[in-house]
């Protein structure tokens, strides 16, 4: 009679020898695609950190910044101490108050909705006369970049000297036809208007490149089999042009919106926002409120800056929904 021993192990056939490494050879196999994986996950950290940095010391900082501003009391002694009292919505209600809140609105939306309509229609208009490809099309469209180029406080100086009463070369030309020369920068009936001139031209730049850009991508045997049919030039820009682009135009429209509402430097140069508040704006409100007296007004000067920042924040989102629709 045979007696089994104790802890006596049978035998492991080959097959489960082979599955039991067939196991560990996965679980190696497993490990080494979540180390590969971390190792791709900690590289786009590490690609993406420098610009996480520079969006909250540029942007979200500021932000906040500006927004504890517009909520607190702050003179100029708490701005330095940082031990300001908070005021909640007073600052904004001390603004929607002020007499000057009202013209300053109706002058940024006159200034913006002005400009960026003529800035988009003879931008429109050069891309599709440049466009046709023509002999130093090339060179043209490159001077036509130059407003763009320029830096803005050159481009107001030289509008500051066109639109002089007494010595600048547009009342010159007035004069020479026959006409009354006008006072431009210092008159309430014209220093809006002349701030307003000076930012379509240094805007059509913009627009041109852009809207020229889009109309690169409109395959030309639209418009060749637009002509087999009969169409004329009006009837192919206004089924075939203006139609494809849309999603071109709308962002035109919009980047050029949310620059024109911010313009600040411009109009300062220009006339200062005045005379008498007639060409002031929202931006040049709150530059005169933080930093235009000896007794500056920090708190009403950051809600303004805010509510501009709603105003584009608005447009921004009404853009989204649009083109959301439109691509539905």
């Amino acid at each position: 009679m045979t007696t089994a021993r104790v802890g006596h192990r049978p035998p492991r056939s080959p097959a489960a020898r082979s599955g039991a490494a067939g196991t560990a050879e996965e679980a190696e196999a497993r490990a080494l695609r979540r180390r590969r994986r971390l190792r791709s996950r900690l590289t786009a950290l590490a690609f993406l950190a420098p610009l996480a940095v520079y969006l909250g010391a540029f942007y979200v900082y500021p932000l906040y910044r500006n927004l504890d501003l517009s909520l607190r009391d702050y003179t100029v002694r708490s701005f330095v101490a940082g031990d300001a009292p908070f005021s909640g919505w007073d600052n904004f209600r001390t603004v929607l108050d002020d007499p000057t809140f009202g013209p300053a609105l109706r002058h940024t939306m006159l200034f913006t909705f002005v400009s960026i309509a003529f800035q988009y229609v003879l931008g429109l208009a050069l891309a599709v006369f440049f466009n046709r490809h023509f002999r130093l099309a090339g060179t043209l469209r490159a001077l036509f970049l130059i407003p763009w180029l320029l830096p803005l406080i050159v481009s107001a100086s030289t509008w500051s000297w066109m639109f002089n009463s007494e010595s600048g070369v547009i009342n010159y030309a007035l004069r020479l036809v026959g006409a009354s020369p006008v006072d431009w920068l210092t008159s309430p009936n014209w220093a809006l208007t002349s701030v307003v001139i000076a930012n379509i031209w240094i805007g059509i730049p913009f627009n041109l490149v852009i809207l020229y850009s889009g109309l690169q991508n409109i395959p030309a045997e639209l418009y060749e089999a637009a002509s087999l049919d009969g169409a004329n030039a009006w009837q192919q820009f206004r089924r075939i042009t203006f139609p494809l682009l849309r999603p071109v135009s709308a962002i035109t429209l919009l980047l050029g919106l949310v620059y024109t509402l911010k313009v600040f430097d411009l109009i300062w140069i220009m006339t200062k926002g005045g005379p008498d508040d007639a060409s002031s704006t929202l931006a040049t409100w709150s530059y005169q409120l933080g930093f235009g007296s000896l007794l500056p007004k920090f708190g009403p000067g950051a809600a303004v800056g805010n509510i501009l920042i709603l105003i584009a924040l608005v447009f921004g989102l009404l853009h989204i929904r649009v083109q959301r629709r439109q691509e539905a």
